[in-house]
C-alpha cells in the first residue's frame, strides 16, 4: 500500500511503499488523518512514548470506512503502522461511528485536539456549570477548541490568551468573553493577572516561561487567598519546566495536575470520542480543516499554516 514512510528520523516521511503489518487489528480503508504537534513529535523519535522503531507510518487516529460501509473513527493497533496510508489497523475496541452530518476531515482534524480540553474538563478536574476558564494558548487548533468546549460544557466566563492577534480576535465569535495578547514582554504577566485572577481553571497549552511569570502573577492577585485554583497543564509550547516558590503553594490553594496520555488511559480518553462528534454534528464545535493528498506528504509536513488551521491528509 502507499503511505507516509519514516525511515530516518531525521529526515520526516516520505510516500512510499509499505506492506500493511500481519496484526491484531481491523483493517480500514483510510479517508482521513490529520497532521498534528503529537503526530510529528513521534514521527521525529522526540516523543515520550517513541520507542525509536523504524520504519514507520505515523499517525495515531483516523477516519476510515470498515469492510461493510460504514465510517468509523478510530484509533490505531499498531505502534509503528499508523494511520496516514491507504489502509491501517483500527484497534478493535477504540472505534466509535461517525453521524452521517459530519465529514471524515472535520473528525479527524478536530477530535485529538479537542480530546485535550474535553478530558481535562470533565476527566481531569471536572467542569462546574458557570465556573470561570482561562485558555493559555488559544490561538490553536488545541486552544480554539478548548475555548469552543468550555463554553459548550457551561462556563460563565470564558478567557482566551495568545500571540496571533487575529486568531486572538477569532475566538471571541468561538466563545471567548475577554482576550489577552501575549507579546513576549513582561507585562503579558500584569495583563493576565488582571484580566483572570479570579478563574477557577486554567488550561495550559504553553508551560515554560510563559507559565513561570503567569502563574505567580495570577495567584497573587486574587482576592480570596483559599480560593481554589486549578492549573492544567496540556502543552509545553513555551518550554518543558516552570520555575515555581514554594511560598506560592503554601499561600494559595493551587492545584497543577497534569491531562494526557497516561494521566487518562487511553480507553478513558476514547470514552469521550462519541460526545465530541455529537458536539461537532451538532454545530457546536468548528475546527479548520485543510485537505491535502497524502502523495503530498513531504512537502506540507513542516508547512506553516494559519493559527488554527490543522492539515487532513486523505489518501
Amino acid at each position: 500500500m502507499r503511505a507516509a514512510v519514516v525511515r530516518d528520523f531525521e529526515r520526516g516521511p516520505q510516500y512510499d511503499t509499505i506492506e500493511l503489518p500481519q496484526a491484531e487489528g481491523v483493517p480500514v480503508d483510510v479517508l482521513a488523518a490529520a497532521l498534528s504537534p503529537r503526530v510529528r513529535s513521534g514521527a521525529s523519535g522526540r516523543h515520550y512514548t517513541s520507542e525509536g522503531v523504524l520504519p514507520l507510518v505515523p499517525g495515531l487516529d483516523g477516519v476510515g470506512r470498515l469492510a461493510d460501509g460504514r465510517r468509523v473513527y478510530f484509533l490505531g493497533a499498531h505502534d509503528t503502522a499508523g494511520t496516514m496510508a491507504e489502509r491501517a489497523l483500527a484497534h478493535p475496541r477504540l472505534m466509535a461511528p461517525l453521524p452521517d452530518s459530519v465529514s471524515a476531515s472535520t473528525i479527524a482534524a478536530g477530535m485529538l485536539p479537542a480530546l485535550s480540553s474535553w478530558v481535562a474538563l470533565t476527566r481531569r478536574t471536572p467542569l462546574q456549570r458557570g465556573q470561570s476558564v482561562l485558555v493559555l494558548g488559544a490561538t490553536g487548533t488545541s486552544g480554539q477548541l478548548a475555548v469552543q468546549i468550555a463554553r459548550h460544557l457551561g462556563a460563565g466566563t470564558v478567557i482566551a490568551a495568545g500571540r496571533d492577534a487575529g486568531a486572538l480576535e477569532h475566538t471571541r465569535s468561538l466563545g471567548a468573553d475577554r482576550v489577552v495578547q501575549l507579546t513576549g514582554n513582561p507585562a503579558d504577566a500584569a495583563a493576565l493577572a488582571q484580566a483572570a485572577s479570579e478563574v477557577d481553571i486554567v488550561l495550559d497549552y504553553l508551560w515554560g516561561t510563559v507559565t513561570s511569570a503567569a502563574m505567580p502573577a495570577i495567584c497573587r492577585h486574587r482576592e480570596d487567598e483559599s480560593r481554589a485554583l486549578r492549573w492544567v497543564l496540556i502543552g509545553s509550547v513555551a518550554g518543558d519546566e516552570i520555575a515555581l516558590s514554594s511560598v506560592l503553594l503554601r499561600k494559595r490553594n493551587l492545584f497543577i495536575l497534569g491531562s494526557g496520555q497516561g494521566a487518562s488511559t487511553v480507553a478513558e480518553m476514547f470514552g469521550c470520542a462519541g460526545d465530541i462528534m455529537e458536539a461537532f454534528a451538532a454545530g457546536k464545535l468548528q475546527v479548520n480543516a485543510r485537505e491535502v493528498p497524502l502523495s503530498e506528504v513531504a512537502q506540507w509536513w513542516n508547512a506553516r499554516t494559519e493559527s488554527g488551521q490543522r492539515i487532513v491528509f486523505v489518501p
